[in-house]
């Protein structure tokens, strides 16, 4: 007979939860993340300040595309999520931008491309940076809170290796010269096994078989291991590149 979860309220906690974009603030308190040493919007801004026209991947529910206003006249954000759009375009319209749901077709046509914790189209972005034009971004690497996945007997977090070294071969290969390049593991703490059940339905493809009911026993034993111990900690996997597209000669 398997054994039940520690929280009888569990399920119906982690389903109820309210998660607006990419806001997680229903997690306070109950995990706990540590940031990387660098600060993207700080990063962001400088470049953003002076553009033209800026081009915003996977943009979320524009959370950040917002904190960093004021934006160029001319940007475009980029969300496909069906959950997402209608928070970005809300969210972003009063700053006059237009979200879309596929890549811009055009060339030549952004001074900044971001995507932070987006896709990373190679060649689609060498195609819509003008020349001279500086892609930034931050992304989630394939090791991310593996050992989340271990303690499930789950498969690992991605099937390809995904990290610094691999996306900026990706960007030299598609014409781009890459100016920087940082990657760290930082932590992430899980206090409640309710913020575990909570991630793992709001990122589905941590664990892409997840239920709670799947992985009762497995969520039983790591209930266990935060009442021990306080907490859970697992390492993120962050990296972040900037890239520039050559002027012409």
């Amino acid at each position: 007979m398997r054994s039940s979860p520690p929280d009888d309220d569990l399920n119906t906690a982690a389903a109820g939860a309210s998660m607006t974009g990419w806001e997680f603030a229903w997690l306070d308190g109950l995990a706990v993340a540590s940031e990387p040493s660098w600060s993207y919007p700080e990063i962001a801004r400088p470049l953003v300040r002076p553009a033209g026209s800026l081009l915003d991947l996977d943009t979320g529910g524009g959370e950040l595309l917002a904190e960093l206003a004021p934006l160029p006249a001319y940007t475009v954000a980029v969300e496909s999520w069906t959950r997402n759009t209608p928070i970005a375009r809300e969210r972003l319209a009063p700053f006059g931008v237009e979200v879309l749901t596929e890549l811009p077709a055009g060339e030549d046509e952004f001074d900044v491309v971001l995507s932070r914790h987006g896709r990373l189209p190679a060649a689609d972005v060498a195609r819509l940076l003008k020349p001279g034009g500086v892609l930034l971004t931050q992304q989630v690497g394939s090791d991310d809170l593996a050992e989340l996945n271990d303690a499930l007997g789950a498969p690992p977090p991605s099937p390809r290796r995904w990290d610094a070294e691999v996306a900026a071969a990706a960007l030299t290969a598609a014409g781009l010269l890459v100016t920087d390049v940082r990657e760290e593991h930082p932590g992430l703490a899980f206090r409640d096994i309710r913020a575990v059940v909570h991630h793992l339905r709001t990122v589905p493809w941590q664990v892409r078989d997840f239920t709670p009911q799947r992985y009762e026993r497995e969520l039983a034993r790591l209930a266990a291991v935060i009442r021990a111990r306080g907490e859970f900690t697992v390492r993120a996997h962050r990296f972040l590149l900037q890239a520039q597209r050559p002027t012409e000669a």
